[in-house]
């Protein structure tokens, strides 16, 4: 019962999500509560609600303040030179501007840290796909695709969660799949390839297009704009991008102090800072109400055990015929499990179940693991409704949760099959 209420929850979510019969707010919230009261828990669900809450507030609280550090600093000016420069590099040429993108998205993901990646590279490149005309539902599912591939790497958080379930080095989980990423890596290219000659399609070259970021601004963007604060901008980026990578301070803690000090330097009068403010207000808002409600949503399915459910049939519902392809199933399940399942319930939960029913048909536990890594939480985190990262993605970006999950999906799912195919033709994973 449990199970089929799980399954039918998140089936009913994504439904109404990408077919945009409901906000994204409202399906999280009310969905859940639904399905938990047709499961017969009553007064709990406000305790679970709460606890789901609890767990995403630092991410919540990180994202408020990260919009508003980011819009404070694009009030400024600041990424206008870095766009600038990245124009002189890649030029205004659609195809290389989003295959520059995934490029950018996989070195800024270097340190496994999908929130990190999104707040860098999506604030840094946004303006120039506004100002060339380019779609944003593009620059969202470009640098999505690289953050998941890259997040297969052995510091990753999956690839660290699966090998400590085994009780295994992440070394020996992870480097005879060293091969299949690179290609994986390859092949994110190659889709940013194609993806741009769509936008070159559709807008042309760019050589028409004026897209220096210093001309023809209207009268009150110029006078925000702080060009000989430039320096000192950019310093408190690095710095708040250091401390983020180091692990030195909290995530939000850093953003908070980043945002007191872009605000007080780059507008120091308090009129002018409550303007700035109420300006960013809006965005920040509301995808913190859906960062808030998507902790609901995890707290509900958690709590009520919906998820447990849901690992425990999954893995009955193989059949014993098939019990020898058992690594190869989980890969081709591995990215779409990101919608149903989080990471610690697939890899503390599914994953031990599945290696040992493959031991049982004399299949190696450890390459079920190496397929869950092709998918789960890697190339399937920046579309699952279950982590805070994805709402991050596309409130940086503006973009609507079903138009990303639509046009992102089919190529993380592709993704993760070229690795897949790769380990078999290896023998890294049997079949």
């Amino acid at each position: 019962m449990l199970a089929f209420l799980g399954f039918i929850t998140i089936a009913i979510l994504l439904a109404l999500v990408m077919t945009k019969r409901a906000s994204v707010v409202v399906a999280l919230i009310v969905v859940p509560i639904i399905t938990a009261l047709i499961g017969g828990f009553g007064t709990d669900i406000a305790g679970f609600m709460t606890n789901g809450i609890r767990s995403i507030a630092p991410t919540g609280v990180m994202f408020i303040f990260a919009i508003l550090f980011f819009g404070i600093l694009t009030d400024a000016g600041t990424f206008n030179p870095i766009i600038d420069k990245i124009l002189k590099i890649v030029g205004k040429d659609p195809v290389k501007i989003a295959m520059g993108t995934a490029v950018l998205g996989m070195l800024v993901h270097l340190d496994g840290s999908g929130a990190t990646t999104f707040l860098i590279a999506i604030p840094a490149l946004l303006p120039l796909y506004d100002a060339l005309g380019m779609r944003r539902t593009t620059l969202a599912t470009i640098v999505a695709l690289s953050a998941g591939t890259m997040n297969v790497l052995p510091w990753g958080g999956p690839t660290i969660r699966a090998a400590t379930a085994m009780e295994i080095s992440v070394t020996e989980l992870f480097n005879p799949l060293l091969i299949p990423v690179l290609i994986g890596l390859a092949t994110v290219v190659f889709v940013a390839f194609l993806l741009g000659k769509q936008e070159r399609k559709r807008i042309g070259d760019g050589s028409d297009v004026d897209v220096t970021q210093t001309s023809e601004k209207d009268e009150k963007k110029a006078e925000l704009e702080r060009p000989k604060l430039f320096p000192i901008n950019l310093l408190m980026i690095v710095l708040a991008v250091t401390a983020l990578i180091s692990g030195f301070l909290p995530a939000q803690v850093v953003f908070m102090i980043a945002f007191a000090g872009a605000l007080v330097v780059n507008y120091p009068n308090v009129k002018d800072q409550r303007e700035r403010i109420d300006a960013h207000a809006k965005a920040s808002l509301m995808m913190a109400s859906i960062l808030f409600a998507a902790g609901a949503f995890t707290g509900i399915l958690s709590g009520t055990g919906m998820i447990t459910a849901m690992a425990e049939t999954a893995v009955e519902a193989i059949p014993t015929t098939l019990g020898a392809r058992i690594p190869l199933l989980t890969g081709v399940i591995s990215m779409p499990a990101s919608l149903l399942f989080d990471p610690d319930s697939f890899y503390f939960g599914v994953l031990p179940v599945l290696s040992s029913t493959a031991a049982q048909f004399g299949v190696d536990p450890v390459s079920v693991g190496r397929a869950a890594i092709l998918g789960q939480m890697t190339t399937g985190f920046p579309v699952s409704p279950l982590t805070g990262a994805t709402f991050l993605l596309i409130g940086l970006t503006g973009v609507d949760l079903g138009d990303h999950q639509r046009k992102t999906i089919p190529y993380a799912f592709l993704v993760t099959i070229v690795m897949l195919v790769i380990s078999v033709v290896m023998g890294v994973i049997p079949i």
